[in-house]
This record gives structure tokens, sequence and C-alpha cells, in this order.
């Protein structure tokens, strides 16, 4: 145990991706690929395993099954010296497990198990004895574990800031028709909120950056980060609006992960003081490596790799 830097909490599962396909999967009896790999995957493992490959010490909070699945899940985080204090493995729940179909320009759609450990994450599962030993929360994802709804969020979040830990946190589309309204005392908490464009747009109804980030300042998140895509992000909070343009030259392979792979750059930023424009250089570096391998960790092997790349994308 001792000291950590972060506690990730959210989503632990097994991702299958299949990549390349095409759209017309379906319309033939057998579909060769080159190679068909079992990787990790879920919001808050992609971040521990990136943040703790980035050089910070990461606790993993999240709820697997004692299957064959959740096995694998631990043995890749004691490879990666991640912190599995907090990760619960239960009988009577099935690891999910997410087999990704990715197309050859990076676009994904994800088969789901919806009676998996993701959905079974709730508010009992959240290991509350290991926040005073931490800097940051990050809540993987808003939405993603339905029962981590807005209640349980703000639950999480007033613990934390009992603890005075930084909250940063992301989030998904919703998935049972939530709305802003659910969450939107939880969201008074945070400190760093990550969404992407297209879901931050959907959740707000606001199609400006501007207009979404206000929505998300009125509800009293300290600074919102839009995840833009290849545009790269933009940032505001009371004092401050920028963009910050992506890396050049990149031409994706695999988006799985790539908004996980951003907030772990990001967070990383914060722990180490960074400006917020120097976080977000660093979080779209990380980024941009990621979607250059197939799979959510694969591409960011280590600092030295994101240094690099940030130093040919800030000259």
């Amino acid at each position: 145990m001792g000291k950590i830097d972060v506690i990730c909490v959210g989503a632990a599962i097994v991702d299958i991706p299949l990549q390349p396909v095409s759209k017309n999967i379906f319309d033939v009896d057998s579909y060769p690929l080159e190679r068909i790999a079992m990787t990790t995957g879920g919001d808050a493992i992609n971040e521990a395993m990136i943040i703790s490959r980035l050089g910070h010490k990461t606790a993993l909070n999240s709820r697997i099954g004692n299957d064959a699945a959740g096995h694998f899940i631990l043995e890749r985080c004691r490879q990666e010296n991640i912190d599995i204090y907090s990760l619960r493995m239960d009988e009577g729940v099935d690891t999910s497990i997410n087999v990704g179909l990715v197309t050859s320009d990076g676009e994904r759609t994800f088969v789901t198990n919806r009676n998996g450990s993701l959905w079974k994450l709730a508010l009992e599962h959240v290991d509350f004895s290991r926040f005073a030993e931490a800097r940051l929360l990050s809540l993987a994802s808003i939405f993603n574990s339905p029962l981590l709804d807005g209640n349980a969020l703000k639950e999480i979040f007033i613990r934390a800031k009992a603890q005075q830990l930084l909250i940063c946190a992301d989030m998904i589309k919703p998935r049972l028709g939530e709305t802003l309204d659910d969450i939107r005392e939880a969201l008074s908490y945070v400190d760093f909120l990550f969404p992407n464009y297209e879901e931050a747009k959907l959740l707000t109804g606001e199609t400006s950056l501007d207009g979404i980030a206000d929505s998300f300042l009125a509800c009293g998140v300290k600074t919102v980060v839009i995840k833009t895509g290849k545009k790269g992000c933009f940032i505001k909070n009371s004092e401050t609006r920028l963009e910050v343009p992506a890396v050049k030259g990149i031409t994706a392979i695999d988006t799985i992960g790539a908004g996980d792979n951003f907030a772990s750059g990001f967070i990383c930023g914060l722990l180490e003081d960074k400006s917020l424009r120097d976080c977000a250089l660093f979080a779209n570096a990380t980024a941009a490596i990621s979607v250059l391998s197939v799979g959510a960790t694969t591409g960011v092997k280590n600092r030295q790799l994101v240094e690099q790349l940030l130093d040919e994308y800030e000259g």
C-alpha cells in the first residue's frame, strides 16, 4: 500500500479488438484476420496503466469476477506495477468482455456484455479507505457504470474532497437516458472534466465549444477540457480560454482508448504542476502515440516515447 498519486475508479475489463474489419463483415461466412489478441480494457484500468507507465504510483479501484478474464486482469496489473489492493474480485460476477470491431480508418463499435462486472460496479465497491493516501481521484467515466449514478458520484466526490483530493472525471454518452440534471450536483465537486465534443454536445444540447464549456462551468465544474479529436482540445475555466492543437502528421490505426490516454497524460501534467497548456500538450502527445497501435494501452509503452513526440510537437 503506502502513498499513491492517483486512484482510478471505474471499469476494468477484457478487450478483444478485431482489426481491420469492413462494414460488410456479415456478408461472408469466414472473415480471417492476421491476429486476434486479448488485452485489458476499460476506462479505469486504461488510465491506471498509462499513468503508471508515465511514472506515477497508481491504484485501481474496480470490480471483476473470479474467472479467467478476471485473473488475466490481475496479472496484467501486477506486471504494470498498479496497486490492486482496491481491485475487488467477486464470485458470481462475470468479468466484462468487450469485442471491438475496428475499421481500417480507426473507427470502432463494441459488442458488450450487459450483465458483466462493468454494470455491477456500485458505491459499495468504492474503497474510501484509500482516499487519505492519494493526491488525485480519477472517476474514469461518468455513465459507464450505471450503478454509479448522480447520487453515488456525489457521495464519492464529497468523500474525496474531505481528503482534499483533486477530482478529475471523464465521461461517455449516457447509457440509460441520463441527463445533465442527473449529475449536475455531482459535477459541482469536479476540478477537471474531460468530455469529448460529441458526448458533451449530446449531454448539454449546445453545439459551440464555448456553449458546451459554459454549461458545465454553470454546474460548478472548475475547468472543462473538451477533447476535439484530430483538432486537439479546448480548455475553459473562469480565468482561461484556450485551444491546443493536436499533434500533426498522425495517421490513426486504432482510436480505442485515445480518450483514456489523453486523460492520463493530462492527469500526469497536473501531478507535475504543469500549466494548463503544457498539460494539454502532454495529453495530446500521449493520445497521439496511443492511436498508432491496436489496443487501448499498447502504444504508450513508456514516458520516453511521449517526451520524444512532445519535443517534435513543440519544435
